[in-house]
């Protein structure tokens, strides 16, 4: 008997082979269901499923003469939030290995099917699958309409009832705790989970809840275990990455983004987080070509980010591939298009301006660009991405243009400002391409910051924590400093006690950092993507950063 209301349902069917795709639209017609639409590519499976909704979703996991895979194209779906909740989705397969039954597992798929198969059985998963989204649509209502709180009631109810789906609700459960900051909360739950399915998403649920919590050092020990362990786990190596990212350990983070990269080859967001952070390290041979295989796995796609083509600009510019790098400016130009009020795409348009103008020689052009760029540095969203961007034109530019004094203060402000620890220092240094007059500054740079932070620990130490705080306020807040103001806020809270203006001074540095001091984690999109690696799909996690600076 059909479900009622099955013909009023749409589904898209994600398939290469012609054959089993004029089989598979017959069956699901065949179901019932209304509208059947289909994509031969992953690719435009992607771009289809982010400007239509759809009830089903079919999707074959192998596809020939491709890297990418049906997996590749649900797991990136899922962590960016690209796949309503409500949507079924199954996987078809030829052959379902151990490995790939764990994979669909672990993805929080609605079904796997194993070809061949008939009509009956595809029609049960589908059922099957759309029965459970019925059975909890209390809570998918509840987070539909922004109500977390309920819908972590309603989850929590459910698992400790042992009612059915029980611990889909208490992982979601845990999920929920996390994204409401009840960290440790979530922790117990997730290790109670991790102890009762013994599973890698449960485990990395404990390390995620621990880094929301700013506990970095068993977050990293527990996702270092988890690897050694699972090393086929992606969101493993893709949360350690992240997780030493924040850290300012990019060498350490780039190694584990290479893992989750080879182990998705279709996964669009690693593979630009392994151009990015290769380039930011200086290692142009490697970033090209996972910047430009990321280009063409989706450059219209709402999870590329276009910072890749202003990096891939620059890698042809260094070869002088004119063509390119006007290509590049072209679709930064159509980027904007479709977001006007970016200023960050303006910046990325400058940048790509000044690539041109030089690789053509245009002199003029090229120093009226960079100079509008260097003009922001002051600016209170200027950012670390920002920065690293007017660096690297600034390597590019000839010898004897470098020379200019302005180009000169300009490096040393950037440095003043974004040098906040020795791995952030040696990326500045890297976008710079190691030249030595920009090696001198950014050092410099380093040097002064930390010579400040040194002289008010000192004051602090020898009973004067308010000069200590007035003096990080002061110098932090003209050179922009996170650094140095973090630090103000950490001697303030550890002075409390003996300094009456102390919750005035913590609530003065919070203004500063929230007006001139955006996060310095801009780098390779990680901090734009939105689900955190191992967490359910809808999740909005947010957990608290760290900064990354060494106050010890």
């Amino acid at each position: 008997m059909r479900e009622r209301g099955i013909h009023l349902t749409r589904a898209l069917l994600v398939e290469g082979n012609p054959l089993w795709s004029s089989v598979t639209v017959a069956q699901l017609r065949d179901i019932g269901i209304g509208s059947v639409i289909q994509a031969s590519r992953v690719k435009d499976a992607r771009l289809l499923i982010e400007r239509e909704r759809f009830d089903f979703i079919v999707c074959n996991r192998e596809f020939e003469g491709a890297s990418e895979t049906g997996q590749d194209l649900l797991d990136e779906l899922r962590r960016e939030r690209q796949l309503p909740h409500s949507t079924v989705f199954l996987m078809v397969t030829s052959q379902a290995s151990y490995h790939q039954v764990v994979e669909a597992a672990e993805s929080a798929l609605d079904g796997i099917l194993v070809r061949p198969y008939t009509a009956a059985l595809l029609n049960k998963r589908l059922m099957a699958a759309r029965k459970r989204k019925h059975e909890l649509a209390e809570i998918l209502q509840a987070l539909d309409q922004g109500k977390a709180e309920l819908a972590l009631e309603f989850a929590l109810r459910r698992f400790r009832e042992r009612l059915p789906y029980a611990d889909y609700c208490g992982r979601l459960a845990a999920e929920l705790l996390l994204s409401l900051g009840k960290h440790s909360e979530a922790r117990l739950l997730f290790e109670g989970l991790a102890h009762d399915v013994d599973s890698t998403w449960a485990k990395l649920g404990v390390a995620r809840a621990h880094t929301a919590a700013g506990e970095t050092l068993p977050a990293l020990r527990l996702l270092q275990a988890v690897v050694a362990a699972d090393p086929t786990s992606a969101d493993a190596h893709d949360l350690l990455g992240r997780t030493l990212v924040e850290q300012g350990d990019f060498e350490g983070a780039l190694r584990a983004y290479r893992q989750a990269a080879a182990l998705t080859p279709g996964c669009l967001m690693r593979r630009q987080h392994v151009g990015t952070l290769a380039f930011y390290q200086g290692l142009g041979d490697e970033a090209l070509p996972a910047l430009e295989s990321a280009l063409a796995l989706g450059e219209q796609s709402k999870l590329f980010d276009a910072l890749s083509l202003v990096l891939i600009g620059a890698l042809r510019h260094d070869s002088g591939d004119a063509s390119v790098v006007s290509q590049m400016r072209q679709q930064i130009e159509d980027h904007q298009t479709r977001s006007p009020e970016s200023r960050r795409l303006a910046r990325f348009a400058g940048a790509a301006d000044m690539l041109l103008a030089s690789v053509r020689e245009h002199r003029a052009e090229m120093h009226a660009a960079l100079q509008l760029l260097g003009a922001q540095v002051a600016q209170d969203d200027f950012d670390l991405e920002a920065a690293n961007i007017v660096l690297l034109l600034w390597a590019r530019m000839p010898e004897d243009a470098r020379s200019q004094a302005p180009y000169f203060e300009m490096i040393e402000a950037i440095a003043e400002r974004f040098c906040v620890s020795r791995a952030i220092t040696e990326v500045l240094i890297a976008s710079a391409r190691r030249l030595e007059p920009a090696v001198a500054l950014v050092r410099a740079g380093h040097s002064k910051v930390s010579a400040l932070a040194e002289h008010a620990m000192d004051l602090a130490l020898n009973g004067e924590p308010g000069q200590a705080v007035r003096v990080l306020i002061e110098q932090g807040s003209a050179l922009r400093n996170a650094r140095l103001l973090e630090l103000a806020r950490t001697i303030a809270r550890r002075n409390q006690a003996q300094l009456e203006e102390a919750t005035a001074l913590i609530a003065e540095v919070a203004s500063v950092l929230a007006l001139c001091c955006p996060s310095p984690l801009h780098l390779a999109g990680i901090q734009r993507s939105g689900r955190s690696p191992a967490a359910l799909q809808w999740m909005t996690v947010q957990p608290r950063k760290a900064p990354l600076v060494s106050i010890a």
